[in-house]
């Protein structure tokens, strides 16, 4: 009795590991291939849940989804016989898994970016060499990417491979073009400041001159009215001294004579040599 069920828990073990081992799942972002007995003998599942035979077929899953390269940098001579390096990536995906298979080594996707590095630099190189470091810096990148993306897809569809891009995310001088454009920089940017000091010590002569024509006119217009207000004061002055004479022709000239003392003795130590009879000095010879 003991014996009939172990029997049975047996036969049910491994009914249900067969069952298990006859059943595999395709995920909708899964390529996959059935082999029986190393052969490949389907390649168009759907995503689902199939059967095999187990021991006798296996199943090879394969990604579905676009999948990226990172490239390593590479540098391509261009049309002047210029070198630029250029860091690149790439987008692809598997269209055919049973010819993925075959072509790269039983599906080695490391094979597989080998080759699709080789066939995108190939590409990428032919593209450069038409062109101009100007045209591949700022022009024409769309159109290099694009056309590479359309010659490399002839060569990799072979390979079961669809290639969906090629990325170009930096192009760089080498280093002797670089220090020739940074040399051409400076120089450009030295040029720029002496046109800038040229322009500055131009502005500063204008403005010195302007200002040198506005002192010379404003002095001269001070002058003009200073000379015009002492004319006017000394019109004024000889007007009074005209009236004043005519009112007392003695006292004024008095008044004059005593002016005419002051100023000609102003210290101690001034001397005069003059006749004492002159009309210079009647004031003193009169008593009253």
């Amino acid at each position: 009795m003991f014996d009939l069920k172990t029997s049975g828990l047996i036969a049910a073990v491994v009914i249900l590991v067969g069952g298990l081992m006859s059943i595999f799942v395709v995920d909708e972002r899964e390529l996959a291939l059935k082999f029986r007995l190393g052969e490949i003998v389907k390649s168009d599942y759907e995503a689902g849940i199939y059967f095999k035979v187990p021991f006798i077929n296996n199943i090879r899953k394969f990604d579905k989804r676009i999948l990226t390269l990172d490239a390593r940098p590479a540098i391509y001579l261009t049309k002047e016989k210029k070198n630029v390096n250029v860091d690149f990536f790439l987008k692809w995906r598997i269209n055919n898994v049973a010819t993925f298979y075959k072509a790269m080594s039983g599906g080695n996707e490391r094979v597989a970016a080998e080759r699709l590095y080789t066939v995108v630099n190939e590409g990428l190189r032919e593209q450069f060499s038409k062109r101009t470091i100007k045209e591949v810096i700022s022009g024409e990148r769309e159109e290099i990417m694009d056309a590479t993306t359309k010659t490399a897809n002839v060569q990799v569809n072979k390979f079961g491979i669809d290639l969906v891009d090629v990325r170009v995310k930096r192009i760089d001088f080498s280093e002797d073009i670089s220090n020739s454009v940074y040399r051409r920089m400076e120089a450009e940017r030295t040029r720029v400041a002496k046109d800038f000091r040229s322009r500055g010590a131009e502005a500063a002569e204008r403005i010195r001159a302007d200002a040198d024509r506005q002192r010379t006119v404003t002095i001269a217009d001070a002058y003009r009215e200073a000379e015009k207000i002492r004319g006017d004061g000394d019109g004024k002055a000889a007007n009074i001294y005209a009236k004043a004479y005519s009112k007392d022709r003695e006292f004024y000239s008095f008044y004059r004579s005593l002016n005419a003392y002051k100023e000609s003795f102003t210290t101690q130590g001034d001397i005069m040599v003059i006749d004492p009879s002159s009309e210079f000095f009647k004031y003193f010879k009169k008593s009253k």
